[in-house]
């Protein structure tokens, strides 16, 4: 009920045009795992430099359709966010620009909710974006996989510490490590720790 009354209002300004299915019933099987690179940890300050969002459909990721767009280098690029990033002035000049690389991924993403490792960053730095451009807000609230592992474990082991570490909870859940900082990367390993936990077996508490 929340989610459609969130979908009703939000969408209220976008009932025809382009941006009408981002408001549309969401498929109940379908799912979008996001990631953005940017150059501040500050969602108030930070600009996107990439994008990596891949689609997840039942107990498949759908690795062959995954988008892994590179924006043209914004103001705010520096030597301190490259340390974290990798992608350098020189690595984005072929890139996208902004606007365009928004309106690929709100395509992509339909009105499908979102899957993330700090997916709260990532909708804040998507809908300020989307609010400068357009106006726009996104009715999903996202769903975080932290949480879920720490759910499905704490119902398990109420008294356990719990490491919510992305590098902890992969390899509790034997999955591989992909590169660390890569938009698609960081979005299809999100999309792989959601699949486990939702289509998977009962978790045990990892060994110490």
């Amino acid at each position: 009920m929340l989610s459609r009354v969130r979908r009703y209002w939000y969408g209220r300004a976008f009932r025809t045009g382009e941006f009408a299915p981002l408001f549309a019933t969401p498929p109940k099987d379908e799912r979008i795992a996001l990631d953005f690179e940017t150059t501040s940890l500050d969602p108030e300050q930070a600009e996107i430099v990439s994008i990596g969002a891949v689609r997840i459909q039942g107990n498949r990721l759908l690795t062959g359709e995954a988008l892994a767009i590179k924006v043209q280098p914004p103001a705010s690029l520096t030597s301190q966010s490259v340390v974290i990033h990798g992608l350098r002035h020189q690595d984005l000049q072929q890139g996208m620009e902004l606007e365009a690389a928004l309106r690929l991924l709100l395509d992509y993403i339909g009105p499908r909710e979102l899957v993330g490792y700090h997916i709260a960053y990532d909708l804040r730095i998507l809908n300020l974006a989307c609010q400068k451009l357009w106006g726009l807000t996104l009715p999903q609230r996202g769903i975080e996989v932290s949480q879920l592992y720490h759910d499905h474990l704490y119902r398990r082991y109420p008294d356990a510490a719990i490491d919510l570490h992305l590098s902890a909870i992969c390899r509790h859940l034997a999955l591989p490590a992909l590169p660390a900082h890569d938009a698609l990367a960081d979005a299809t390993t999100a999309a792989l720790i959601y699949l486990r936990l939702t289509c998977g077996s009962p978790l045990t508490y990892p060994k110490v």
